[in-house]
């Protein structure tokens, strides 16, 4: 079965058991959703719910998005939410310029992502703007100008760019982000980045 499809059909509970096979060291999640690990132990990983129901057309792209995260690091995953369940991500469509509220998001909190037609009228890939705005909920902001092989670089790289994967500092920015579960340290304000170019 394609890992996309894997994501979308799984739940919440059946991809935190995935995400934690090798993770046998690390405390069990508390009844909050909250994870520590045990000294010398490897960090838990922190789960992480979307919900796209109100992102109609952009499925593929969103399943493409989170599979690239997903893939890119270790302590942190994305999940699909339980129909009407809680999500820490609310993605949806919108007519206008994409935009997110930036993270780190924390479970039991929640941030927004739209992904905006107006960028795939002009030109700009689908995958690449839902991995970008995945990635300022995550706590990544612009990092414009830039070059194709920044995800975070978002519009600044051309409407040829489709890459959607986060590069090496990307990766390491979220995974110290989720580092020790929560990385209680990083503190944002909760603002709203516009992707327009």
């Amino acid at each position: 079965m394609p890992l996309a499809t894997w994501i979308k059909a799984g739940t919440s509970a059946t991809a935190l058991v995935l995400a934690m096979a090798g993770t046998a060291s690390a405390a069990p999640a508390t009844a909050t959703g909250t994870a520590t690990a045990q000294p010398g132990a490897q960090a838990a990983v922190v789960t992480l719910r979307y919900d796209d129901s109100r992102a109609a057309g952009w499925e593929a792209a969103i399943a493409a998005g989170v599979a690239s995260w997903n893939a890119s690091v270790t302590n942190v995953k994305l999940v699909e939410a339980a129909p009407g369940g809680a999500a820490e991500i609310v993605i949806v469509a919108t007519s206008g310029w994409p935009q997110a509220t930036l993270g780190p998001v924390r479970p039991g909190r929640q941030v927004r992502v739209e992904l905006g037609s107006q960028a795939v009228n002009d030109g700009y890939n689908k995958t690449r703007i839902a991995a970008h705005e995945l990635g300022h909920s995550l706590g990544l902001p612009d990092t414009k100008p830039g070059p194709c092989s920044q995800l975070m670089s978002g519009s600044s790289a051309g409407t040829a760019c489709t890459n959607a994967v986060p590069d090496a500092t990307e990766r390491s920015r979220v995974q110290s982000y989720y580092a020790n579960a929560f990385a209680a340290s990083v503190v944002t304000a909760d603002r709203t980045l516009v992707d327009a170019p």
